[in-house]
C-alpha cells in the first residue's frame, strides 16, 4: 500500500521556502537602497557628562582618519576603520560605529574611567583606569579621584599601558576598595607611598596618617579602621593620633600625637559630622546585616 501523504508537512516547508525567499528579497532591497544611500549627518554619542573627550574631539579624529563623510555613500565609508582610529585615542576605551536607514552615523564612545592619579617619584604624572591600565592625564579635564605620590618607581610612557610594578598594583586595589566604599571615599582623600614602599593614607578629617602597607586583606584592615574611629576617636578627638597602623591585620597600632595647646585648630565641625554621620550609617547597616 502506497504510504500516505503528510500534506501538512509539505504546506509548512512551502511556507517556510517562501518566507526564506521573502526575507532574501527584502534584505537584498536594503542592500541596494543601503548602496545607494548617502550619509546625512553624523550623530556621537557619549554617555558622561564631564569628561576628557568632546564633540568636537571625535570630529576632528573622523575628520582626519577618513575626510568629510557627509554627502559620501556610505558603502564607501570605512567603519571598522573609523572605530580603530578612535580607539587609539587614550581617552577612549570603545568605540561602536553603525549606519541607521536615514542615513545617519552613529559612534557611540565609551570613556575610560580614571580610579587613580599618580605622581611618581620621577614626577611623571599619570592616571590609572578602573581596568588597571595606565593613561596620560589631559590638559583640558581633571579627573576627581584619589591622587597617590611619594616613592612611586611605577614608569610611564605616556600611553595606554599594564601596570608593571606590584606596589602599582597595590595602589590600584586600594584605590578600588576606596572608590566602592561610600565611607572611605569621603574619609580617604590621599594616598602616599614612604621609603619602605609601604602605602600610607592622608584622611579628610583628622591629623593622622593611616599606615595601610600592602594591599593584602584590605576588607578586614578597613573593618579594624572603622572599629576604632567608633571606639577611640569619640572618646580622645580626631587629632589625638600621629599614626594610625592597620598593616596588620589582626591589631591597630597607635602613636599619639603631641599637640602644642597654642597652635591648635579644631576641625571645621561641618566636616567631622559628616564623617560621624557616615559612620553612624555604616554602623547601623552592619547591625541590620548581622541580625
Amino acid at each position: 500500500m502506497l504510504k500516505r501523504i503528510n500534506w501538512k508537512a509539505i504546506l509548512y516547508g512551502f511556507l517556510w521556502l517562501i518566507s526564506l525567499g521573502g526575507l532574501v528579497t527584502l534584505m537584498s532591497f536594503i542592500e541596494i537602497k543601503k548602496d545607494e544611500m548617502k550619509c546625512e549627518d553624523i550623530k556621537v554619542i557619549i554617555p558622561e557628562v564631564d569628561s576628557f573627550i568632546h564633540r568636537d574631539d571625535i570630529d576632528e579624529m573622523i575628520q582626519k582618519n577618513s575626510g568629510p563623510l557627509i554627502g559620501r555613500r556610505l558603502h564607501n565609508i570605512d567603519i571598522h576603520e573609523i572605530e580603530e582610529a578612535l580607539k587609539a585615542n587614550p581617552y577612549i576605551e570603545d568605540a561602536k560605529v553603525f549606519a541607521d536607514m536615514n542615513g545617519v552615523l552613529n559612534v557611540k564612545i565609551r570613556q575610560r574611567e580614571p580610579v587613580l592619579r599618580v605622581l611618581n617619584f620621577t614626577n611623571q604624572d599619570f592616571y590609572i583606569d578602573k581596568n588597571g591600565l595606565k593613561m596620560p592625564v589631559s590638559a583640558n579635564f581633571t579627573a576627581h579621584v584619589l591622587v597617590a605620590n611619594g616613592f612611586i618607581l611605577e614608569p610611564f610612557g605616556n600611553r595606554v599601558d599594564t601596570l608593571r610594578t606590584e606596589l602599582a598594583k597595590d595602589l590600584f586595589k586600594t584605590a578600588l576598595f576606596v572608590e566602592g566604599d561610600t565611607l572611605w571615599r569621603e574619609q580617604i582623600e590621599q594616598l602616599y607611598v614612604n621609603q619602605q614602599s609601604e602605602i600610607e593614607m592622608v584622611p579628610r578629617v583628622g591629623n593622622h596618617k593611616i599606615i595601610l602597607g600592602g594591599a593584602d586583606s584590605l576588607q578586614t584592615k578597613f573593618e579594624n579602621l572603622l572599629a576604632f574611629y567608633k571606639k577611640a576617636i569619640p572618646a580622645v578627638g580626631w587629632d589625638a593620633y600621629k599614626t594610625i597602623n592597620i598593616k596588620y591585620a589582626n591589631q591597630v597600632v597607635c602613636v599619639k600625637n603631641v599637640i602644642d595647646s597654642t597652635l591648635v585648630t579644631s576641625i571645621p565641625k561641618p566636616a567631622a559630622k559628616k564623617i560621624t554621620d557616615t559612620l553612624n550609617k555604616i554602623q547601623d547597616t552592619v547591625k541590620t546585616v548581622t541580625r
